[in-house]
């Protein structure tokens, strides 16, 4: 277990892209928390982002850098492919999980992680961070202290354009073999786990997925029913070959209704019968840093987290049933 006096001494598996500015320099900025070593299987890439991070070690094997000593807890920021394994090398070694979002390749994944880390009673956690982040707070809070009364139905739209190939090559974002499916399990998750976190968790999804562009082997466009087990409707369409883009989301009630975007700046609206209310929300240079503070208080018993093992597998579960059409 972890000393709860004492600050949390982090390990990255995977410092890419992602860790540059999302995540990784949060965890050396919030109260109690280092960032003491990364892992890259490209060992001059992990030395390189060790150098110009200020992180006193680095690696190229995973299993070194979850061995070491000085290192308390592990953030794996790889591509889903990778997640289980490296998950399971964690909990091997009793060291508290942080893995990116999906947190998967599939459900079944989510289980067996869910399954392994209880066991061998290791915390973990998912980097579903809109959960922490002050915009979405303020809509739960507006949810919960009913605003719109009685919430009925939520209704998604969200469309970009196609995603572009450098060199004739495929992303692994929409590999499904690298990546679990396309964009809709990178960019659709964000937002039916924030819907979790705001409504209640879903227990019947339905969908459509379909690849109108033949671009590549995933789906790029996935049209879905969901029921909540609160008894609240959604309907949601994805797609990734529109001609612009477009991000909105509506949770309507008996009282009135909620707009906002799940990755734009837009303020959020209140419309009820009496009229329109907005709140701006300054988006975090380090937008994961909310949740991580989350983490770290958790792990020293002073606080929770509300992105967990559970929640994420619960996101897997209702991308799959909506797409499994087209991967089956």
């Amino acid at each position: 277990m972890i000393n709860v006096q004492k600050d949390i001494h982090w390990g990255i598996i995977g410092c890419g892209d992602v860790t540059e500015v999302k995540s990784g320099p949060a965890f050396q900025k919030i109260s109690h928390s280092n960032l003491t070593a990364v892992m890259r299987r490209n060992g001059e890439l992990a030395k390189d982002y060790a150098s110009r991070h200020g992180v006193p070690k680095w690696y190229s094997d995973a299993e070194q850098l979850v061995a070491d000593s000085d290192v308390d807890a592990i953030y794996i920021a790889t591509p889903p492919a990778f997640h289980k394994e490296y998950t399971l090398l964690a909990a091997k070694y009793k060291k508290p999980v942080y893995v990116e979002k999906p947190m998967a390749m599939n459900h079944l994944e989510c289980v067996e992680m869910v399954k392994v880390c209880k066991e061998t009673e290791t915390p973990l956690f998912v980097a579903y961070y809109r959960r922490a982040l002050p915009k979405f707070l303020k809509i739960k809070e507006l949810i919960d202290q009913g605003a719109i009364g009685k919430p009925c139905f939520v209704k998604t739209t969200q469309f970009q354009k196609s995603i572009e190939m450098k060199d004739n090559k495929e992303p692994w974002r929409v590999n499904p073999e690298i990546a679990g499916g396309g964009l809709f399990f990178d960019v659709a998750s964000h937002t039916l786990d924030i819907l979790d976190f705001l409504l209640g968790s879903i227990e019947e999804a339905k969908g459509f997925a379909s690849n109108q562009t033949n671009a590549y082997k995933a789906e790029d466009i996935v049209t879905g029913t969901y029921l909540f087990e609160s008894g609240v409707h959604g309907v949601g369409t994805w797609c990734f070959s529109a001609y612009e883009k477009e991000d909105v989301n509506e949770i309507v009630g008996t009282k009135g209704k909620l707009v906002f975007s799940t990755f734009g700046h837009e303020p959020v609206q209140l419309i009820t019968g009496s009229g329109k209310q907005e709140w701006e929300f300054e988006r975090p240079t380090h937008i994961q840093q909310p949740l991580i503070q989350t983490i770290v208080n958790e792990l020293r018993n002073d606080g929770e987290c509300p992105s967990t093992g559970e929640t994420g597998s619960r996101t897997n579960w209702v991308m799959e049933e909506m797409t499994k059409s087209y991967y089956t």
